[in-house]
């Protein structure tokens, strides 16, 4: 459909709690996920939530591996459009990773993440899903439904020494936003 402008930190629209999807399987639906797709895409992200195009709803689209060059050594994550998640931590136990965000360009920090979760939710018919996922994967989901909810990845940086810009952090590396 389209590739849409990718709203930036600052924001208000990034922090507001979005809406639950009520219908499935409509037209409506099919664009938005087709232009958060097209979008994640051209921006080569690994993920994209509904409110960083600024649609107010519970959707969010991610993947990589072999859909997405820059994470050639992480595990793949296989495409999915989750609809009103539900994540659950299995065990407390948390890993942290250098972490970007599209809605955030250029910055780079150490986000805790739990290691192990389940998502439930729905497709766009309104199938459930429901996965137990760890490590890259796991990630990458919470990140995603942290959109959902008005948190951006800065607001989870608990040591500030570990947090700033990637072309001071990685001088010489190429880093591209998440």
């Amino acid at each position: 459909m389209a590739v849409r402008e990718i709203l930036k930190m600052g924001d208000e629209r990034l922090l507001r709690v979005a809406q639950p999807v009520t219908a499935f399987n409509t037209p409506e639906l099919q664009a938005l996920l087709k232009d958060l797709d097209d979008t994640m895409l051209a921006a080569n992200g690994a993920g994209l939530a509904a409110p960083q195009i600024g649609v107010d709803l519970q959707v969010v689209v991610f993947g990589s591996g072999e859909i997405n060059p820059r994470y050639p050594d992480a595990p793949v994550v296989p495409y999915t459009e989750l609809i009103n998640p539900v994540l659950t931590p299995l065990g407390d136990e948390e890993e942290e990773d250098w972490k970007g965000c599209l809605s955030v360009p250029g910055l780079r920090g150490v986000v805790p993440r739990f290691k192990r979760l389940r998502y439930q939710g729905f497709d766009p018919k309104g199938n459930p899903i429901d996965r137990a996922v760890e490590g890259f994967h796991a990630r990458v989901v919470q990140h995603e439904c942290d959109h959902l909810v008005g948190v951006l990845y800065p607001m989870r940086v608990r040591d500030f020494s570990r947090f700033g810009y990637a072309e001071v952090l990685f001088p010489g590396l190429a880093v591209d936003d998440d």
